[in-house]
């Protein structure tokens, strides 16, 4: 399993339905391929509350590790990933909601005042509160009635969902940092890894050098690498290699192709590198991935 997004890595995933875009969802990082769910953002706000276990959460360029009983708001159209910690699993609580539920239209003044200073500022991508902050004990418990309502969704459970995100939006709002010079530099620099992360996603089967990149956000080479370093903290063609082993697993789940044509597939022109590729990053060949994998159950995070 792995997050379905479009060419600009936004999330493909319905979050509740247009009448009331509202989610919560019981999550495991064991479900997804290496334990790991890939960048992806959506217009969403997104608050994760962890259960059991840890994760190490990217939000921006920000990391986060995150332990049992913290919460991490990741603001609207943040690029965000996660992944196992000492390749443990995680247990924890996704609550998604459009910010359109708290601020009805864009006239509003909720929305002028409260919502889009927040969503729109770049330097308020995310924000932890661990059980010790000074805001937590309201903010858990309005989240815990957000979980209580959309599980049971009791008569007028809407308006009461609503105020309960309402409470959820105050304590943001107070924790937020305001806009600052730097944000907007920073923000322009989210625009150029969401440009090349869109430009991978395009043309990773195909031969990609740095200069092709350099050339998609109008920067020198060797700054087009330092800043998807600074950004991702993962090196551009590390990432690129990592990216292309996970976009081969679906060609590897399809019992007609052979292994060679799923390297051609995935932009690895030798068979010979993919699998030495394909083993340092997954444990084990991708015949004996093919293997153990045609009948995959959550717990099968790797191959033996």
């Amino acid at each position: 399993m792995q997050i379905r997004t479009n060419s600009s890595q936004k999330e493909l995933k319905q979050h509740g339905d247009a009448g009331f875009p509202v989610l919560v969802s019981r999550e495991q990082l064991a479900v997804y391929e290496s334990g790991t769910f890939l960048w992806h953002w959506h217009p969403e706000i997104e608050l994760t509350v962890i259960q059991s276990g840890e994760i190490i959460y990217h939000v921006n360029r920000s990391v986060y590790h995150l332990r049992q009983g913290d919460i991490l708001f990741c603001n609207a159209n943040a690029l965000h990933s996660g992944s196992m910690f000492q390749k443990k699993d995680c247990s924890y609580l996704s609550v998604t909601f459009d910010p359109r539920l708290i601020y009805g239209f864009q006239e509003s003044i909720i929305f002028k005042k409260y919502v889009d200073p927040v969503i729109h500022d770049i330097g308020s991508a995310a924000v932890l509160f661990r059980p010790d902050h000074d805001r937590y004990v309201g903010l858990h418990t309005a989240l815990q009635a957000v979980i209580r309502l959309f599980d049971r969704q009791p008569a007028f459970y809407e308006p009461d969902m609503i105020y309960q995100l309402l409470q959820i939006w105050k304590v943001i709002f107070h924790c937020c940092s305001p806009n600052d010079p730097a944000a907007a530099y920073e923000g322009k620099e989210l625009v150029r890894i969401k440009q090349i992360l869109s430009y991978l996603d395009q043309n990773y089967m195909n031969q990609i050098t740095l200069e092709d990149i350099s050339k998609v956000i109008n920067l020198c080479p060797g700054e087009c690498s330092r800043l998807f370093r600074r950004y991702m903290n993962i090196p551009l063609f590390s990432y690129l290699k990592e990216y292309r082993i996970s976009r081969s697993l679906d060609f590897l789940s399809e019992p007609g192709l052979s292994v060679t044509e799923v390297a051609g597939l995935s932009g690895f022109s030798d068979p010979n590198y993919y699998t030495k590729v394909f083993r340092s990053i997954k444990g084990c060949s991708p015949r004996t991935y093919r293997k153990e994998h045609s009948f995959r159950s959550p717990e099968d995070t790797k191959c033996g």
